[in-house]
């Protein structure tokens, strides 16, 4: 009863779903005992009693499907350890393609899943109907098979794993509404310190907390607006059917998807349960969720349902025929990308979300209640969670205008073809550079990233100016391809506006940057730094360029995508009682970066500053005239070239834009793109974080040793760590990949690399490199033995790429295939 709750807790747990129980079990079965968990209503009675219950392993990261393979291992041993039975039942999985595209991406699937270890099998269409006999299969080219899937019934492992969080001490509260979240202000930063309940009796309470956490599901946005934390999800309809008995159906019956339908199908009951994910969605909720939304549904729409019923009839003909027993419109919440909210919120310490599971939530629910309750222990995540990371969003995310707009096209993301650097095209255009319209006036073709509106590549008019997916070369490639040629014969120039800037500013900035930083950032004012931020395990948290202003002064610059990220991960690591501040500067800045062997040239041609070699080396940076305006010039490069980026206050930005086009016709200066400074830095082996440098990848690991100040007497987060890691064999190293000689082919990343026969590893970025003339990638290449993984063994063997099934002969590299001892970059 709720008039029994104690009135301190070390966790607050708002909401008892799946995943609010997750968490509660977790917690306890790490030693945190002492978790009091709050549920509006009775557990499962939100999204979670209506959830289709599919729990497929194989997802598009390989931290992400670590934690779907942990959730499959949890609940086959559930019932043992609580004695509640969970419905969990092993009967793999099938996915079958209509068209050849979705083939070829079924067959990128199957590589991807062996690099990740998840037994995945190519078959053809007859063996795919001998697994599931009322499908179908004239009209099928293949499938892939996955014997490791399965489903659960929802409900049954909510409840087994309350009871199991129950019997290790944690206290569980039904019909009990939190009302309030308590929060105080601290030398640290304010932060969460409990929550107000009010039970259906009408008791009322509070509770202190030294952690609380949001597991509200569909109401976690709102729970999120009564402490300040941006949650950003939009509920939308969601819709399956359950027949009678059908012919054919039997209990051990895999799921099958059907993504080319929008479908997927299970057994229940002798019967079929059947739903889809349609790709123009039906939000829900624009005025908030009811309260007591509680184990109900929305009116039937078979109107919406149509294009799914349709195709579910051409697949399972049976269903002509069969009875509908019950139509499920259940709304359920999703995120502007798809993926799941996980970890502590940006604006308030202590406050932690597990939200937004896209209907994911009962395959995602056990790795994410495991991941989510390790992240509480030790006060940071233990794995590489960015996929999922609260902090991948910004407050603008959560403009509930926005959101509605770009869940109409989220939901349908689950069966859309997932194409090579596939864009969203809903809610946009969002974020802008000053320099946006004149880009588009010349053929940009914008892509998008942390909101921003960014130019892929240049197309020769508006029109032209899309992409046509492909998973082989695709129309802009070409295009592309004369940008990356200018960058590297003449002179491109690059709108880098999207970089996140940040001002890190006091008397202590150089001690505490030295502590944050694992390079040596005690540098002379107008030198530029390279460095990684790691964690206490030696992993890559972020890297990141740091330009000293001044002797108490640094721009730090980084990823597009990590402005709050970053932020926070800094903000939190500078000691509360130092003379040091951090402050967001990203939208007061334009950068233009001007890249190329004739970059010197240009800029000499609109500007006074000295730029000679001698006069401006590599890592300087100052302040210079651009025609009318005085701007930040650094020499730097991520695209292995001479070059400069300019750092321009925005009232500024066109003025300089137009200034260096008018001069740079007659140096041959070009428009570049995204995509052209992808191909650049593959082909110069530059890493890129999120893709080579991650939480879980160290600086020995990704060749970066250099950019760590081991060989100094100064402290800095991940170093005994790296001190440990240097003596001990590396079980995985960076390598770059060209595959020489096909010339038409493409790599797009996520490929599997194959050394000797066996899989060693995936690619982590690709391109076509038109400098090379071939496709070139970045991986990781991994050695599964006792023995040493240096440079004699890497070299030794014979490698492939596998591009779905067909396996391309590749070259590995240790040093950058092009510059490798970069002689243009220092000229």
């Amino acid at each position: 009863m709720s008039t029994n709750l104690p009135t301190q807790a070390r966790v607050v747990i708002v909401g008892g779903g799946i995943i609010g129980c997750s968490l509660a079990w977790h917690l306890a079965k790490l030693g945190w005992t002492d978790v009091v968990l709050l549920e509006q209503g009775q557990l499962s009675c939100g999204t979670t009693w209506h959830a289709a219950g599919l729990v497929g392993q194989l997802r598009a990261q390989e931290s992400m499907t670590k934690l779907i393979r942990y959730s499959t291992a949890l609940y086959a041993g559930l019932e043992a350890d609580t004695g509640l039975a969970t419905g969990w039942k092993q009967c793999g999985s099938l996915s079958v393609a209509r068209t050849a595209e979705r083939m070829t991406q079924l067959k990128r699937t199957a590589a991807v899943a062996r690099a990740y270890g998840v037994t995945c099998d190519v078959i053809g269409p007859k063996e795919a109907g001998e697994l599931w006999p009322p499908m179908r299969t004239d009209d099928l080219l293949g499938a892939v098979w996955l014997p490791g899937d399965g489903k659960a019934n929802p409900t049954d492992l909510t409840q087994a794993l309350a009871r199991g969080a129950r019997r290790r001490g944690a206290r569980i509260a039904e019909n009990t509404r939190v009302t309030a979240i308590h929060t105080r202000q601290t030398r640290k930063g304010r932060e969460a310190s409990g929550v107000a309940w009010r039970d259906k009796a009408g008791n009322e309470g509070t509770i202190a907390g030294e952690i609380v956490v949001n597991c509200a599901g569909q109401w976690a946005k709102a729970v999120g607006r009564l402490c300040g934390v941006t949650v950003p999800l939009h509920s939308a309809e969601h819709y399956y059917i359950v027949t009678d008995r059908i012919a054919g159906v039997h209990p051990d019956l895999p799921v099958m998807r059907d993504p080319d339908g929008y479908i997927y199908f299970k057994e229940e009951v002798g019967g079929l349960v059947m739903g889809g994910f349609e790709p123009d969605a039906k939000p829900w909720g624009m005025n908030g969720i009811p309260e007591n939304f509680e184990f109900q549904l929305l009116p039937d729409d078979w109107d919406q349902f149509q294009i799914l019923m349709e195709n579910a009839l051409q697949r399972v003909p049976a269903l002509e025929t069969a009875q509908v027993r019950q139509f499920y419109n259940g709304p359920e919440s999703f995120t502007p990308d798809n993926n799941f909210i996980l970890g502590e919120a940006p604006e308030l310490r202590n406050f932690y979300v597990g939200a937004g599971f896209n209907s994911m939530g009962i395959a995602s629910a056990g790795g994410a209640g495991m991941a989510l309750a390790e992240w509480i222990v030790a006060g940071e995540p233990t794995m590489d969670l960015w996929p999922v990371d609260i902090r991948r969003f910004a407050r603008f995310n959560g403009n509930d205008t926005w959101l509605h707009d770009r869940v109409k096209e989220t939901l349908g993301l689950h069966y859309a073809m997932p194409w090579p650097n596939r864009e969203l095209d809903s809610a946009r255009p969002f974020r802008r550079s000053p320099l946006h319209a004149l880009l588009r006036d010349e053929g940009a073709c914008f892509g998008s990233k942390m909101g921003w509106e960014r130019a892929n590549f240049f197309a020769p008019t508006r029109e032209q100016a899309r992409i046509d997916y492909a998973f082989g070369q695709q129309n802009w490639l070409p295009w592309s391809g004369d940008e990356h040629r200018a960058c590297r014969e003449r002179v491109a120039l690059f709108d880098m506006t999207s970089f996140s800037k940040f001002l890190v500013k006091g008397r202590d900035a150089e001690a505490v940057l030295q502590h944050i930083a694992a390079n040596d950032v005690a540098v002379p004012p107008g030198t530029a730094v390279y460095t990684g931020m790691l964690n206490a395990r030696g992993g890559y948290e972020s890297d990141f360029t740091l330009t000293r202003l001044a002797a108490d002064e640094y721009l730090l610059v980084t990823g597009s995508a990590q402005t709050t990220r970053d932020f926070d991960m800094i903000d939190k690591r500078i000691p509360h009682d130092s003379d040091c501040m951090l402050v967001d500067v990203t939208s007061q800045y334009a950068v233009l970066a001007v890249m190329g062997p004739r970059a010197r040239d240009l800029l000499a041609s609109v500007s006074k500053a000295a730029w000679s070699h001698s006069a401006f080396a590599f890592g300087q940076s100052r302040e210079v005239d651009i025609g009318y305006a005085t701007v930040r010039a650094t020499r730097i490069t991520y695209v292995g070239e001479l070059g400069w980026e300019l750092y321009v206050p925005v009232e500024f930005a066109v003025g300089v834009y137009e200034t260096l086009h008018h001069a740079g016709a007659r140096f041959g200066l070009k428009n570049a793109g995204y995509y052209a400074l992808e191909s650049l830095r593959i082909e110069k082996g530059y890493r890129a974080w999120g893709r080579e440098l991650s939480p879980d990848t160290n600086p020995f690991e990704a060749g970066l040793a250099f950019a760590c100040k081991l060989d100094k007497d100064i402290p800095f987060i991940g170093r005994d760590a790296l001190a440990r890691l240097r003596d001990e064999p590396l079980r995985k190293r960076l390598v770059v990949l060209t595959a020489d000689g096909a010339s038409d082919r493409m790599l797009w990343g996520g490929e599997a690399i194959v050394r000797d026969g066996k899989v060693a590893g995936f690619v982590t970025s690709a391109a076509f490199g038109h400098t090379l003339g071939c496709p070139v990638a970045m991986g990781y290449v991994k050695r599964d033995d006792d023995g040493a993984l240096d440079e004699a063994w890497l070299t030794s063997g014979r490698y492939l790429i596998d591009v779905a099934g067909d396996l391309l002969p590749a070259t590995l590299h240790l040093k950058a295939p092009y510059d490798p001892a970069a002689a243009r970059v220092k000229s």
